[in-house]
């Protein structure tokens, strides 16, 4: 059986981490995760039982947006990761990066090492996440050491395409989920509304870290022009040093008179619980999205959703048979969307058992794992 070496450069999990537990968890007595940061995501691959060593001792202070210069100054702090990953690696089958940083160690690891690499892409490649550099880099070692890339959507396999990836190289994967684990009994989804003072209201959940790219403030906008009973809860938290955006966030709830209508809840592990008592659950992404977790999370919990129409999504919500379709960026549409939901509950209900039959299908961790490690044993069954 192939022994793995999956990087990633995160100590907190967002996306690409829930997705790594999901792909490692199979492999669990022959693999190692190796990460750049210590923090809630080390503790998390512990709780399933999943082998995982930090390898840096300082944070590597490289940003999505950095210069070739700055780029160039951290690779002075990656050779020590660099040097243990290689060593590490001697003793796997593959190296399998799971972000970007895990790409530009797991290249040169790789190629000391003499282990083939594989590169998990959860981004878009594109100028409104990344800088000319950091995406001239992730494509260069992608298509110099890489012998095969999984991309998580079309819309992330045709954006590395266009800044120069081979598509020859690539493999659309979707994230896998455990459909069990979204199945909530009423009962708890009642007391949950209870203790959140939820009860007489139509309630629109936002669940993701707060980040002006991740459009809350195109849904606080949109709830000023429903109808009163419209509540929202944001689910989430700023992760990367983004205070003011939710500074600001607090400011536009008090000018728009909506505080009593918004509950900020912070970082939540009780995610499928709080989904499932949402009435609706919007995804108001104003750049286009890798792939959109929350909108299939939605699904799976029976929850209608209405997502921003770029990116993965559009490749996961058909509108009006599966969910809900609005503009990025458009406050006014959404709130018309919304205040349909809220109007025509019976159709809304139809169209959320669609989604959740779907999509219980369509991403079905068992099923995902299965593409993978097919993938796996096909490119590289005979290397070891």
């Amino acid at each position: 059986m192939m022994k793995i070496l999956f990087l990633d450069q995160s100590g907190k999990p967002g996306g690409a981490e829930l997705c790594l537990i999901d792909i490692a968890k199979p492999y669990s007595d022959r693999c190692l995760v190796g990460l750049f940061a210590d923090g809630s995501f080390k503790n998390l691959l512990q709780e399933n039982k999943i082998p995982v060593q930090v390898l840096a001792t300082q944070a590597i202070q490289v940003r999505k947006e950095s210069s070739f210069a700055q780029g160039l100054g951290s690779l002075g702090q990656l050779a020590p990761i660099i040097t243990k990953v290689a060593k590490i690696a001697r003793e796997y089958d593959l190296i399998y990066a799971n972000t970007q940083k895990a790409l530009v160690v797991g290249a040169i690891a790789s190629f000391l090492s003499r282990r083939p690499l594989v590169y998990h892409l959860h981004d878009i490649l594109s100028d409104e996440h990344f800088s000319k550099t950091n995406r001239r880099i992730a494509v260069t070692c992608a298509n110099r050491f890489a012998s095969l890339v999984i991309a998580n959507s079309q819309a992330s396999k045709t954006a590395f395409v266009k800044a120069g990836g081979r598509a020859d190289l690539t493999e659309i994967v979707y994230n896998g989920f455990d459909p069990k684990n979204y199945l909530i009994g009423e009962s708890d989804v009642k007391q949950l509304r209870q203790e959140l003072s939820l009860e007489g209201q139509f309630v629109v959940g936002h669940f993701s870290r707060l980040a002006p790219w991740k459009g809350q403030h195109i849904l606080l906008e949109a709830l000023a022009k429903c109808p009163q009973e419209v509540t929202a809860l944001l689910v989430g938290d700023a992760l990367f040093g983004e205070q003011d955006y939710v500074d600001s966030l607090h400011r536009q709830v008090s000018d728009l008179g909506l505080e009593k209508r918004v509950k900020f809840l912070g970082f939540r592990s009780d995610i499928p619980q709080l989904m499932s008592a949402c009435d609706l659950v919007a995804h108001t992404s104003i750049s286009p999205e890798p792939f959109g977790r929350v909108i299939v999370e939605a699904m799976l919990c029976g929850t209608p959703v209405v997502a921003a129409a770029s990116g993965g999504a559009i490749e996961l919500v058909e509108h009006d048979v599966n969910g809900f379709l609005a503009t990025p960026g458009k406050p006014q549409e959404l709130a018309q969307i919304i205040t349909a939901c809220l109007q025509e509950s019976e159709k809304t209900a139809t169209i959320a058992k669609n989604a959740q039959i779907t999509a219980s299908q369509r991403f079905d961790v068992t099923i995902i794992n299965q593409q993978i490690a097919e993938l796996l044993e096909r490119n590289f069954g005979n290397n070891k």
